[in-house]
Formats: C-alpha cells, sequence, structure tokens
C-alpha cells in the first residue's frame, strides 16, 4: 500500500470515526429530546385529566344545582296552586250560604263597617228581590248604634255578594270579593299554615 492510500485510509477512517461519533451523539440528543417530549406529554395529559375532571365536578354540581332549583320552583309553584285553590273552594262555599245565614253575615259587616254618618247600603239584584222582612230597619239600628244611619238603596249595587255603602259619595266596597282580596296575603299564610305545616 503505498502512503497516499495509507493517508486516505486513515482520513477515511478518522472521517468514519467522526461520523459514529456524531451519529452516537445524535442519537443520544434524539433519545433526549424524545424521553423530553415524552415527559411533557404526559405533565399535559395529567393537567388535562385534572382540568377535565375538575370541569366535570363544577358540570356535575351545575346540573345537580339546576335541577333541585327546579324541584323547588315547581314545589313551590304546586303549593301556590294548592293554596289559591282552597282560598277560591273558601270563598264558593262563602258565597254559597242558604238565604238566612246570608243575611246574618250581611248585618255582622254592617256592624263592622258602618261609619258614624249619614249613609245608603247598595246590595245586588238578586238579594234586593229576596231581602228578609225587616232587614233595612235592623241595618239602619246596627248603623245607628256607631253613632251613622243608614238607608237602603233602590238601585241594584254591581257585586256578586255583600253591599256596598255610600257616604256622601264615597262608596267602600263589601263585597265578599272585596272582603277576600284585601285579606288574601292573611288568607294565603293561614291555608299554607293549615296545609303545609
Amino acid at each position: 500500500m503505498t502512503g497516499l492510500e495509507k493517508m486516505m485510509n486513515q482520513i477515511l477512517e478518522e472521517a468514519n470515526a467522526s461520523a459514529n461519533s456524531k451519529r452516537a451523539e445524535a442519537a443520544a440528543e434524539a433519545d433526549r429530546i424524545k424521553a423530553a417530549a415524552e415527559a411533557e406529554a404526559e405533565e399535559k395529559a395529567a393537567e388535562i385529566a385534572q382540568k377535565s375532571a375538575t370541569d366535570l365536578a363544577g358540570y356535575q354540581e351545575r346540573v345537580k344545582s339546576s335541577a333541585d332549583l327546579k324541584r323547588r320552583t315547581a314545589l313551590l309553584a304546586a303549593k301556590q296552586e294548592l293554596i289559591t285553590e282552597t282560598i277560591q273552594k273558601a270563598y264558593e262555599a262563602f258565597c254559597a250560604k242558604d238565604d238566612a245565614e246570608y243575611f246574618e253575615t250581611l248585618k255582622k259587616m254592617v256592624e263592622k263597617f258602618a261609619a258614624p254618618q249619614k249613609g245608603e247600603i247598595a246590595l245586588n239584584a238578586q238579594d234586593l228581590a229576596k231581602l228578609p222582612a225587616g232587614f233595612e230597619k235592623e241595618v239602619n239600628a246596627l248603623a245607628q248604634k256607631k253613632g251613622g244611619e243608614l238607608v237602603l238603596s233602590k238601585a241594584p249595587a254591581s257585586v256578586e255578594k255583600g253591599f256596598i255603602l255610600s257616604y256622601g259619595g264615597i262608596e267602600e266596597n263589601c263585597s265578599f270579593k272585596a272582603m277576600f282580596d284585601a285579606k288574601k296575603d292573611e288568607c294565603q299564610d293561614l291555608v299554607q299554615k293549615i296545609l303545609f305545616s
């Protein structure tokens, strides 16, 4: 082998050794990068899994809270409907009294609401048609106990049940409907206590 061939072989060996060394370094660097990427991917996967678990728990809590709110709203609506129904039935029962009891109730109302001044009491057309004997005198006597005077209006009032008291152009609606409406909150509270306590 000549000197030139020896030199070329030596250069080739050095080049191969250098290339092998560079390949080994590159492979080691690739393994390091791959390991770092895998570690980072595992860390990101764990973060994503943790965030998903947290989001899922929050979502489940919101769904549960929403369902609970809907349940409570439905229960409240059902209670309110039952209360309204009960008050309506009480009103209907109150309006369905027989004539004797009905006119006695009207007298008690006059006793409570009559003012100490001269006025007029107006009943609806049906009540005027079945007015018991002596009713006007009894009503006036009740008003006189309070220092007033009441005369019966011949013109029918526009009320279903009850009456209208008029004093100098000022009217007081003493219909059963007005009485129930005025005491609506108290009636609702009372019915709620009876039904749900």
